[in-house]
Parts: structure tokens; C-alpha cells; sequence
């Protein structure tokens, strides 16, 4: 337990750079707090003792604002950085050194008994806002994107954005945890391409409409005399009336 409130603390210096000394993060931090009333709470839990285990764990809401149902289980290192509004279900399952950030849900879909929340690996990392809701599992170092629902399984080393949540990254290159402006965004590059294809349209119609050819007026006048090729009879030159009054129009 030692070994585990000790991760819990040290983790905050590497993960958080507003981290400045340890009465700082001893008094200043919600994650903190809320994790280590959880973790008093989980050990009553599992003494079977009844209604306090809730009591301690509604209290660090109100202390925190972060909710955490002490059935869960959590592993050592895991960091809630800033918290307001994260929710951490009965039955979820967080690995070692997980970080999330405010406004996460890790929740249910549905009234089911037993296993009904998530399962995360070790390393995940979940942005701001985001909810992953359902018996699933996320692997080892995944990053769920802020704002995303993932209501599917992810393997281990991807990254999952959107709503709903689909995998976008996986197994590529290594980048920073912190670094959120490196999560790939298709609907912003979908929505590039057609910007620049709409763009592109306009040039070829700009240049369309200033082209000599297409500038001239064709005088009717010009045209008169012209018949189809398919009305004129094989003898030029003897040509019945019929046929001259029809090619002018008459009976059509």
C-alpha cells in the first residue's frame, strides 16, 4: 500500500510540469486526493463493510468533484490530472500509471448485471471530456482522444478519436503522452481536401470564362443558312420544294 500511495504521488512530478514542489501537490491537487480516499475506500470495500465505503467515496466528490465507486480497481501510478467532473464506474478495471484527464467517464451502457465498465491497460491515456462506456477493453498504451465515445474493444498502441470512437493510429510512431497537438484528425483533413478541390473547381471555371474562345457571340445571322448534315438530299443541286419548305421549318 506503501509502495502504491508513493506512485501515486511521484507520478504527478513526471506527468504535470505545473508540479513545482511536494506541499504543492500535497494540498493543491484533486486527482491526488480523490485517489487516495478512493484507495481507503477500496480497502474497506473489500473488508465487505458496508454503506462507509460509499460515504468516503461521495465525500471526496464533494471534496474533489471527481466520483469514484470504490469497487473499482485501480492500479499504483495512476494520475487524474485536474478531475472535475471524472467518473469511474463500479466495475472498471484502470492499469498502472493511466492518466486522465477532467471530465472523463468510464462508465456503463446499459442496467446489467456484473461485469459492465471498462478494462484499461497500463500507459492509457484518455483526453479531457472523453467517455468510454461498456464491458470493453483498452489496451496497454492507448490514447483515447478528447472528446471521443469508444463503445468497441481497442488493441494495445493505438490512438481512437471521434464519436464514435475509431482507430486512427496504431502501432506508429512513439510521441510524447502530453502531446495532444500530434493526435491525427481525419474529419479536419476530409474537410481540407474538399476546401481545396472546391478551390481548385473555381480556378478552372475562372479560367474557363476568360478564355478568347469562350468569349464570342454567335450572331444568329451567321447560321441561317446552315443545315444538318444528315438533312441535306444526295443531289445538291436538285433539291424538291417539299424539301426546301420542311428544312425552313414548315410542318414541324
Amino acid at each position: 500500500m506503501i509502495k502504491t500511495l508513493r506512485a501515486d504521488f511521484a507520478i504527478i512530478f513526471e506527468r504535470d510540469p505545473a508540479a513545482r514542489n511536494w506541499l504543492e501537490v500535497l494540498l493543491c491537487y484533486p486527482g491526488l486526493h480523490a485517489i487516495w480516499l478512493y484507495r481507503f475506500a477500496h480497502w474497506l470495500h473489500q473488508l465487505k463493510l458496508p454503506v462507509i465505503p460509499r460515504m468516503i467515496s461521495q465525500f471526496a466528490r464533494f471534496l474533489t468533484g471527481i466520483e469514484i465507486h470504490p469497487g473499482a480497481r485501480i492500479g499504483m501510478g495512476a494520475f487524474i490530472d485536474h478531475g472535475m467532473g471524472v467518473v469511474i464506474g463500479e466495475t472498471t478495471i484502470v492499469g498502472e500509471y493511466v492518466l486522465i484527464y477532467q471530465g472523463v467517464t468510464l462508465g456503463g451502457t446499459g442496467k446489467q448485471s456484473g461485469k459492465r465498465h471498462p478494462t484499461l491497460g497500463d500507459n492509457v491515456v484518455i483526453g479531457a471530456g472523453a467517455k468510454v462506456l461498456g464491458n470493453i477493453e483498452i489496451g496497454s498504451n492507448c490514447r483515447i482522444g478528447a472528446g471521443s465515445v469508444v463503445l468497441k474493444a481497442v488493441p494495445p498502441d493505438c490512438t481512437v478519436v471521434g464519436i464514435p470512437g475509431r482507430i486512427v493510429h496504431r502501432h506508429g510512431v512513439k510521441v510524447s503522452a502530453l502531446d495532444h497537438s500530434q493526435t491525427p484528425d481525419p474529419e479536419g483533413d476530409v474537410i481540407r481536401s474538399l476546401i481545396g478541390r472546391v478551390e481548385q473547381l473555381e480556378r478552372s471555371s475562372e479560367a474557363h470564362a476568360l478564355h478568347p474562345l469562350n468569349s464570342y457571340l454567335i450572331d444568329a445571322e451567321l447560321l441561317k443558312n446552315v443545315r444538318p448534315r444528315h438533312l441535306i438530299p444526295s443531289d445538291h443541286f436538285d433539291r424538291p420544294e417539299e424539301y426546301e419548305g420542311f428544312s425552313e421549318g414548315g410542318g414541324i
